[in-house]
């Protein structure tokens, strides 16, 4: 599993979240304010960002719009308690939002419950007929082996963590080939092969000008 971001600019509460995170068997990288986590998010993946809302630099919520867009599931923990607060966090996409002070036992059941319903814990991935293993790195096709590139593969487990979310091309093209120098060519010729070895004609969806996103059962033509 990768790790999880915490963004907390108070240091001893960014520690205990990692005490906490890394005793439930979680492995943790923390950004002391937000422009450094926006780099850190632009270089690699994260399962999950644990958030607070005040942070120097940049803040919580232009951090979440930024990780909505990678698929990344965000908690906000934080200070902010009024229900304006609460509710402009889960309108712009937070998957959990938890204030100050907070039980460890309590953040380590949301940690898991968002991960559970994002399909982001340790677990395989399904959809239409194909099953990833991101441990084992193996795909199969209705029980039989798929042969993909390295890149295939990462495209497809991308695809398949944000099931039902548009992903822009920009960013999966910073993500698979990790070059900031954005070329369309090479990733829709990668979405090209992964759809022809699959067989998946629809189930990869193109939205115009913006990027691709997998669709979910029933969903797709």
């Amino acid at each position: 599993m990768r790790p999880i971001l915490i963004v907390e600019d108070e240091r001893p509460i960014a520690d205990l979240i990692e005490l906490t995170l890394t005793g439930a068997g979680y492995t943790c990288e923390q950004a002391n304010d937000g422009e450094t986590a926006a780099d850190l998010i632009a270089e690699r993946d994260y399962e999950l960002a644990i958030l607070d809302i005040m942070l120097p630099k940049i803040d919580g919520y232009e951090l979440l719009v930024y990780l909505r867009s990678v698929g990344t599931p965000v908690i906000f923990v934080t200070a902010k308690t009024t229900l304006h607060d609460r509710v402009r966090g889960l309108n712009l996409g937070a998957d959990d939002y938890l204030t100050k002070p907070f039980e460890p036992l309590e953040l380590v059941a949301r940690v898991e419950s968002v991960l559970r319903r994002t399909g982001r814990a340790n677990v395989v991935l399904q959809a239409f007929g194909v099953t990833l293993d991101p441990a084992g790195r193996t795909v199969e096709q209705n029980g039989k082996p798929v042969h993909l590139s390295p890149r295939e593969f990462e495209l497809l487990e991308l695809l398949m963590r944000n099931r039902g979310l548009t992903l822009y091309r920009e960013v999966l093209y910073e993500r698979l080939w990790g070059d900031e120098t954005f070329d369309s060519r090479p990733l829709d010729l990668c979405v090209t092969r992964l759809r022809k070895k699959l067989g998946w004609k629809n189930e990869i969806y193109t939205v115009f000008r913006v990027g691709y996103r997998l669709e979910k059962e029933g969903t797709a033509p």
